[in-house]
This record gives structure tokens, sequence and C-alpha cells, in this order.
């Protein structure tokens, strides 16, 4: 069987960047086996397969190369911008069902914003602190992270840990092996590092991403890990801001710079949801063969 599978890079930085996702419509009619393979075959970090929804607009079912997973923030950005593109979205405000459930979708011109949860936040003992500063290949206690990391989760779990500069967040290297046991362990997507120094003005940080529990040793944009930060952000580190915008890919050894919008909804101060969203471009499509 011969698939046509487009290829849309999302959170998109100037029109170019950003973190490529496979789309795959109509795809009520192939199994979840066939799924698995086409994915393998697309080989992104996730391809999202579209197909009818009895309680949304549109049913998302989003897979690594070896595993299906419940969310994905730049696979649905780019799936409901390409949607957008070819004239199959009626309204401004749409949804999409994943496994875990409905999800608002919001278009504003150009861009496609997601919903998230209101964060839920879990410190960590001092045990657990320094696996994650292992992990990193710091010293426990390293007097360069500006504050405790933390678990944020807002649909999909991560910690966060905030560097000083992105010289120093660049020169992390991580051992993936210590993190996937850590994610595993706390049900975590992976680790969200930043700092809030960043390469374009009106920044608010620079990120990196590492989940090598799903395969992913880092990713150049993560909407579902943006979220989080922006919570912190908010939360964790006193800017009462409503918009917050971040930058990602830049850090990569090969880059592809991102840039992720999230917006917060408050209540008596308190966060009480979020969208986190961007632009995206389809960059081509891959021929495939299950």
């Amino acid at each position: 069987m011969k698939i046509t599978v487009p290829v849309v890079n999302a959170f998109v930085d100037g029109g170019k960047g950003g973190n490529p996702a496979g789309v795959v419509l109509n795809a009520h009619g192939y199994s979840h086996r066939q799924r698995l393979e086409i994915a393998a075959a697309v080989g992104l970090s996730e391809t999202a397969f579209v197909s009818p929804s009895a309680i949304a607009d549109f049913k998302l079912d989003f897979y690594t190369p070896t595993m299906q997973i419940a969310h994905c923030g730049h696979a649905t950005i780019a799936t409901f911008s390409y949607l957008s593109q070819r004239g199959l979205i009626a309204n401004q405000h749409t949804s999409k069902e994943t496994i875990d459930g409905r999800r608002e979708i919001v278009m504003d011109g150009e861009m496609a914003y997601m919903e998230q949860t209101p964060p839920d936040y879990t410190t960590l003992d001092g045990q657990e602190l320094e696996k994650i500063s292992a992990s990193l290949g710091i010293e426990a206690g390293h007097q360069n992270l500006q504050s405790e990391p933390c678990i944020v989760n807002t649909g999909n779990a991560f910690v966060i840990a905030e560097f000083g500069s992105k010289d120093e967040v660049q020169a992390i290297e991580p051992d993936l092996k210590m993190i996937s046991r850590f994610s595993e362990k706390h049900g975590l997507i992976g680790y969200y590092i930043f700092s809030r120094e960043t390469f374009k003005e009106g920044r608010d940080a620079g990120a990196r991403m590492f989940a090598p529990r799903y395969g992913i040793a880092e990713e150049s944009a993560t909407g579902m890990a943006a979220g989080p930060l922006g919570c912190f952000l908010h939360d964790q580190s006193g800017i009462a801001k409503e918009r917050f915008l971040i930058e990602q890919g830049y850090l990569m050894e090969s880059p592809s710079p991102s840039v992720i919008a999230v917006n917060l909804k408050r209540k008596n101060g308190s966060v009480s949801g979020l969208m986190a969203g961007g632009y995206a471009t389809v960059s081509g499509q891959r021929e495939i063969v299950i």
C-alpha cells in the first residue's frame, strides 16, 4: 500500500525552522499496527492520524515511530494548520478528541492554539533532585540553577529546570538513559530546561527538551512542554503576564529555530487554563509503502 504523508513544520519562527510532524487524513481505515508502520516509515518524532469523532470536530491519534502517545503539541498545531490551509475547518473555534478526551482548538488568523489543563506542580525531595542534577551532568545544588526543578503537568508532565544563561543551557550534555529511567518512574514525557536569555528580543525563555523515554533525544519545538513552562514562569518565578513566548530549537546541534506562544487564563490571580500555539507550514511530503 502506497501512502503520501504531508510533512508540516509546527511552531516555525519567521516561516522557518519548527518541528516537523506527519499528518495522515482519513485515517479511520488504518489499524493500530498499520499506523505504527506508517509512523515508523515516516520517521519523524510524531505523526498525527485524523479521523471522524463523535464528541469533537476531529479525532487525533498520535504515534511515534515506536508507540502511540496520548498527546502531541506540535503534531496538533501541524494538523489544525494543515486542515485550515485546506479549507477543512469551518469555524475559528474547533476541537480535537484524543485518547484522553476532548480539547478545544482556536484558530487565530494563521495561528493555531490548543487547550491545556490548569497546572499541577510536584515538588521533589533531595534525593530526586540529585538524580535530576546527575542526569543533566551537573553537581547537585548547582549554583547556576535559578530555582529547584519541579514537575509541572498541564496534560503532560515535564521536569522544568531553569539555568542562568543560554550558554549554560547549551552546554548541558544529558544522560539520556538516566532521564529515561527518571521519566518512567514519574510518568514524565521528559525534561524541559531553559534560561530567560533568548536570541530574539521580546521572548521570555529559551528552552531545550529531552524525551528519551519516547525515543526523542532532543526536540526542536514542544507545545506540551511550553505550556508548563509558561505556568512555571507565572507561578514560580512571579512573572505576572498572560502571554509568554518560548524559543526552542536554537541550541540544538543542528538548529531548527522555533517559537511557541502560551496564553494563560487566570482567575483570582491563579492560572485556570491555557492555550499554546504557533504558526505551521508544509515543508514537504513522504512517499511510503507499508
